[in-house]
């Protein structure tokens, strides 16, 4: 059973995603908060699997939330809630160590896959996402110095691994592009995380685009 926090101010909001996640037969909601101080408090006594979490609210708002959820645990995974796809703070709650993000208008089904996906350690990257993630890195111009000489400690394959874990690819897909077992891919995304001393693929999804790996148009 994944057991799930839900983060918003809005009632209608939070009573909505209840019903829905509740209906399904793997997840449960085991509480919710009005805004990001709350949430903190909570997720320490509560220990979620996964937090649903909205952006902007009052007191603390998600993306600081976010941040002092995952410092205090790095297991902690935050699916964030936004209204925009390209929602100008997107780039910055992946940053703070969200583990990926949801439009509010998902369906039910695409709300319990995305609690799914999360919940089992992969990062929620939607195509827009990553859009907006190289239209970021792309106006910031040059890549971070630190990010590029880390690259060199990694192999050629891992290398290749982390561009398309950058491009959104899961496991599966990545396996199939590459021609090689699922398994394998799992232990190159594992050697990954290990060497550039990330905690999950949506930090590595981030690195590669700091290290310009991933370009507009690559």
């Amino acid at each position: 059973m994944i057991r799930v926090l839900i983060v918003d101010d809005q009632v209608m909001v939070r009573e909505g995603f209840s019903v829905l996640l509740n209906a399904m037969p793997d997840i449960e909601v085991i509480g919710e908060a009005v805004d990001g101080r709350e949430a903190v408090r909570k997720v320490a006594v509560l220990k979620p699997d996964v937090v649903l979490m909205d952006i902007r609210m009052p007191e603390m708002n998600g993306l600081e939330a976010t941040r002092e959820i995952v410092t205090a645990d790095e297991g902690a995974k935050v699916l964030v809630l936004t209204t925009f796809d390209l929602d100008e703070y997107v780039y910055q709650a992946l940053r703070s160590g969200a583990s990926g993000f949801l439009l509010k208008d998902a369906s039910a089904g695409q709300l319990a896959e995305g609690v799914r996906i999360v919940a089992s350690g992969e990062a929620l990257l939607a195509p827009t996402v990553t859009k907006r993630l190289i239209s970021e890195f792309s106006r910031l111009g040059t890549p971070r110095a630190p990010a590029q000489e880390r690259i060199a400690d990694l192999t050629e394959r891992e290398t290749e691994v982390l561009v398309l874990v950058a491009q959104g690819l899961s496991n599966g897909e990545i396996a199939e592009h590459l021609v090689v077992a699922e398994s394998t891919v799992k232990t190159h995304v594992s050697r990954i995380l290990v060497k550039l001393g990330l905690r999950d693929r949506t930090q590595a999804a981030v690195f590669a685009y700091e290290a310009r790996l991933v370009t507009p148009g690559g």
